[in-house]
């Protein structure tokens, strides 16, 4: 338990922890002191001067230590001559606060007076007005009339486009350096400053594209004012017009809480639509932060594209048809196929969707093959065992931990993880990067591994080694892992080339590991999660918070497909036994993989549950229209092993249904049971069927615990508008190191790398891309590039090209054309092609390629 001191505030003690801000030690009393440049995510600085507070301090006895006492018998206070600015600091043993006299009271008025000298009187129209911390404050301290003369009024722009999502009101902002302070020490991207002097200083935007960070909207949350507005919201509602709905980010494994804002829209029938997403507080897993896509990329729910009613192929025409016709249609073919049907399931099913899909697997097969998709990840059984300690929280980790990136893009894969290590790093923790190229995270490593593609396995093999020389082998804990001392012999002698890397994650109290899947085959990958889960379990690093796996999936809910019996695996055996019938749930695999394109060409019956018309779902014979995360209700479970619900946010679009419910009932037609009437009964069936899942039930998933900082309330001056949590924190499952009775297992692992000359295609991973839910954004669209290979700087130069050609890139059988980027980040003999930014497969894993000039 934290060290804590006693302090007194306007006359009350209380015991806050020892060294922590004064404002935040007032806000855990439930005192206010109130602010607008100090922020509890970000280092105090003082420029507001909301926060002057009367200061003072017990005087005690040298020789006694006890307090000196007045003839009333009070303690004698020494106070500061002048109000000083709670912000800037740190609460004593001792410490004595009055922030409700007079003086300050008269100070506060004054600082609101001169904030409101050039402020204008834009409440009326201004989006922040009903959520505007300064609108407050000056109805609790403001002075009741302005001795301003409007003729001094300083006039500046009032619609600067920051960059094509943020807009800038130069005249109502005050300064208070929140933006451009997120945007340097929570982010570190160097993207906004001042300009100018005095009363005429503004936010300027000094980066190339403008305001280029993948995090931008999140100042316009902790902005105080109207200043920053989001180009998707701004004119769009009043604040107290909005529903706020609970809900979790359909996009990457972090499982980002959000707020999905709605309210009734004319231009969608009347009915209820999403106005603006906001972030919702959990410090379990985004802290009150969320990436632009999370932010802006839900417009795929109200998309005019949107499929609304199933349609069945009649020739080369499709057929609108009823839910029944299509439900019989299905039906008997799937009782005709048998065994010879394969399940796929998309990254972003829910875990109700995915308990019915595999319930209609079962029911149709007595073999039933299950596959995910994406599918070049794997390595659930290595998360079961040594997934990150229940309680983990990266915000914890500091100077007595590391942190491990490997394989992984981490700001493209997951940027709100990126953003929370970086915090770390900034810490003392000790981060380690290993990948086959430069990324962004290198920057705050303390060590960076480049290996060539296709080593990653060995790297983390040889740390293990290194674990076994330097005797950091935790002997307590391996005496319940079966294979230890096998493990042990087997790494006697391995090579350890990156040693001092090795040393810094051995060192350390606490370790985390992320593993991503770049450059690897799906074989490679699952050893890669096994390497790191022996390092893991031979050094003790499991079992434990802020201790263990974690696995960078390439969806939303990939973690909840591999609990509930979908593999990868069985996708990847799908190339060389391929069904006759398909049963694809919201995946898009011809978008991605040529050989499977093929598959689905040639398969007799192929059904699809699809929000859009993608690639896959024009080789389909039915098309089942599925419902948004936003129309209905369900659970993810993040890369953390955190499931969370999210909630019913807007109507249907047209006659669309949830997908468990499109699954369950093809299933009664099979004679299976009757469809559950709700996605908590189906929910409720999995807590009975999957022990993993037996604590899972809706009303515990919705439990709130008190966070601090304490943000979203009334008082929206202290955190910004981050919504507080009212839907639930989720319920992590425990890992199996942490049953001190269960027998672990470690194993060795095979290091085949790659036998490749010449060129070297890597698929890799962009946040921005083209995937089916993103590109219903029309606003980000200018953030998503055209098809391009990065290439060396020397191999582009042998071949004769230049950065900004279009080239012929030969891989697989398959030319496509694509944009040159030639740089140095790319290794030599390496060809870094990103997926899923064109609706045409390239290249779905590591392969030889060879590229040409076009016209050659």
């Amino acid at each position: 338990m934290a060290e804590t001191v006693t302090i007194t505030i306007d006359g009350q003690q209380f015991q806050v922890p020892k060294g922590i801000n004064l404002v935040d030690a007032a806000k855990m009393s439930g005192t206010d002191i109130p602010v607008f440049c100090y922020h509890p995510k970000m280092d105090p600085v003082g420029m507001c001067r909301m926060c002057l507070v009367e200061l003072g301090s017990v005087v005690t006895n040298r020789e006694t230590g006890e307090p000196d006492v007045d003839d009333n018998g009070d303690p004698v206070v020494r106070w500061f001559p002048k109000l000083q600015t709670a912000c800037t600091q740190t609460v004593s043993e001792g410490m004595v606060v009055r922030g409700a006299t007079q003086r300050v009271r008269d100070a506060r008025d004054d600082i609101l007076e001169f904030i409101l000298t050039s402020h204008p009187l834009d409440c009326p129209i201004c989006d922040k007005g009903g959520e505007c911390p300064l609108q407050n404050l000056t109805m609790a301290y403001g002075p009741g009339e302005s001795r301003f003369v409007f003729d001094d009024k300083i006039r500046l722009d009032k619609h600067v486009p920051l960059g094509d999502l943020i807009y800038l009101d130069r005249e109502r902002c005050i300064q208070c350096a929140r933006c451009t302070r997120f945007c340097d020490e929570v982010v570190g991207d160097d993207v906004l400053a001042f300009h100018e002097r005095g009363r005429r200083l503004q936010i300027v935007t000094i980066s190339d594209p403008p305001f280029d960070t993948k995090f931008s909207g999140n100042t316009t949350d902790i902005c105080p004012v109207g200043a920053l507005t989001t180009a998707d919201f701004r004119f769009g509602a009043r604040p107290w017009e909005l529903d706020e709905v609970p809900s979790i980010c359909p996009h990457c494994p972090v499982g980002c809480n959000i707020s999905a804002s709605t309210r009734l829209d004319r231009d969608f029938g009347g009915k209820k639509v999403i106005k603006r997403i906001m972030p919702r507080q959990n410090e379990h897993v985004n802290e009150i932060w969320i990436c632009d896509k999370g932010r802006f990329g839900h417009h795929h729910a109200r998309a005019e594209e949107r499929l609304t009613t199933p349609l069945l192929r009649r020739g080369d025409e499709w057929v609108a048809v009823d839910w029944d016709t299509a439900y019989s249609e299905i039906a008997g073919r799937l009782k005709k196929a048998g065994d010879n049907v394969a399940f796929l399931a998309g990254n972003n099913l829910s875990n109700e969707d995915l308990w019915e899909l595999r319930k209609l697997a079962h029911r149709t097969s007595n073999t039933p093959r299950l596959g995910v998709w994406p599918a070049f990840m794997t390595g659930a059984d290595a998360v079961a065992q040594a997934g990150v300690g229940t309680g983990t929280r990266l915000q914890d980790m500091g100077p007595d931990s590391a942190i491990l990136v490997i394989a992984s893009d981490f700001e493209e894969e997951a940027p709100v993880w990126w953003l929370q290590v970086k915090q770390a790093a900034d810490r003392g923790a000790k981060v380690v990067v290993a990948n086959g190229r430069p990324t962004k995270l290198d920057r705050y490593a303390t060590e960076v591994v480049h290996y060539e593609y296709g080593d990653a396995v060995a790297v983390l093999n040889s740390f293990a080694a290194r674990a076994r020389s330097k005797n950091k082998i935790d002997a307590d804990f391996t005496a319940r892992v079966d294979g230890a001392a096998e493990l042990e012999a087997e790494l006697k002698g391995t090579r350890v080339p990156f040693a001092d890397a090795a040393e810094t994650l051995l060192d350390a109290e606490d370790l985390v590991i992320f593993a991503g899947g770049e450059g690897l085959t799906l074989d490679q990958h699952r050893e890669l999660m096994q390497a790191a889960a022996n390092l893991l379990l031979l050094t003790g690093h499991a079992g434990k918070p802020n201790n263990g796996l974690v696995p960078v999936w390439p969806g939303a809910n990939l973690q909840g497909a591999f609990d509930l019996g979908f593999s990868a695996e069985t996708t990847a055996a799908l190339a060389d036994q391929p069904p006759t019938v398909w049963f694809i749930g919201s995946a898009d695999p011809a978008a991605e993989d040529a050989a499977l394109v093929q598959s689905l060409a040639n398969a007799e019956f192929v059904v699809v549950s699809t929000q859009f018309m993608t690639p896959t779902a024009a080789h389909a014979n039915v098309i089942l229209p599925a419902q948004s995360f936003a129309e209905r209700e369900g659970t993810f479970t993040n890369g953390m092993r955190r499931v969370q619900r999210f909630y019913t946010a807007q109507g249907p679009v047209g006659d669309t249904l949830p997908e468990w419910r499109i699954y369950a009932n093809i299933g009664a037609r099979l004679g299976g049971d009757k469809p559950r009437i709700s996605a908590a009964l189906v929910m409720r069936d999995i807590t009975q069927n999957v022990p993993r899942y037996a604590a899972m039930a809706y009303p515990a998933l919705a439990a709130v615990e008190k966070q601090f900082p304490d943000v979203g309330g009334d008082d929206l001056y202290y955190g910004g508008t981050a919504y507080t949590n009212t839907g639930g924190l989720g319920i992590q499952w425990p890992a199996n190191a942490e049953d001190e009775s269960a027998r672990l297992q470690v194993r060795p692992v095979q290091l085949d790398g790659y036998q490749i000359e010449g060129l070297f295609a890597v698929p890799v991973r962009v946040l921005y891309d083209r995937s089916t839910l993103f590109e219903q954004s029309e606003m980000m669209h200018t953030h998503v590039p055209e098809p391009f290979a990065e290439i060396n700087n020397q191999d582009a130069a042998h071949i004769g090209i230049v950065d900004g050609e279009v080239i012929r890139l030969n891989v697989n059988g398959a030319q496509h054309l694509l944009t040159a980027r030639v740089n140095g980040q790319a290794p030599a003999g390496v060809v870094l092609v990103p997926q899923l930014l064109s609706k045409t497969p390239i290249v779905i894993g590591p392969a030889a390629c060879a590229i040409e000039k076009i016209g050659e």
